[in-house]
């Protein structure tokens, strides 16, 4: 199995519908970056249902060695920056991002790019999940905005 970086959105929405527990289902080994927990703590010190680090044996953080200056410039978040420079130092891992800008720019580096959406596709495909519309509603009630044309998609993908 491949090993995967999160991000703090994939983490939150897998948490937020109670499938957090998938990733270490399927991949080896998950890591995040000190950006993500401290989201994490923000988003907990402010009252939000969030999901922190400690609490996920498998969940391992690590700090990128640096950022890409040139991302600097970018609409990003720390969260997302520090995923991504973390990524480009592990080529052969899965980064998961949900971000739009944070994809592109992780895909034009050349980088192995999932999202939550794929996540579950895979969990699907390994038989680890019953149906991808029960998620993804769950998901959208979550909070997670998810277009109608990627629904389709998503569903023809998952063969619903």
């Amino acid at each position: 199995m491949p090993e995967a970086i999160s991000n703090t959105s994939p983490l939150l929405y897998l948490y937020r519908i109670d499938r957090i527990e998938l990733l270490p289902q399927l991949f080896d080994k998950v890591l995040s970056v000190p950006a993500v927990v401290e989201e994490l703590k923000v988003g907990k010190r402010r009252g939000y249902d969030v999901p922190l680090a400690e609490m996920y044996a498998w969940l391992q953080i690590m700090s990128p060695k640096q950022v890409p200056s040139e991302w600097l410039a970018s609409d990003l978040g720390k969260g997302e920056l520090e995923t991504m420079a973390l990524a480009l130092e592990h080529r052969e891992k899965v980064v998961i991002l949900d971000d739009a800008l944070a994809r592109r720019i992780a895909q034009s580096a050349g980088l192995n790019v999932w999202g939550t959406l794929r996540v579950l596709l895979e969990a699907k495909k390994r038989k680890l999940l019953p149906a991808m519309s029960v998620v993804v509603d769950e998901l959208r009630q979550s909070g997670m905005w998810i277009s109608d044309d990627v629904c389709r998609r998503v569903m023809k993908l998952a063969g619903e």
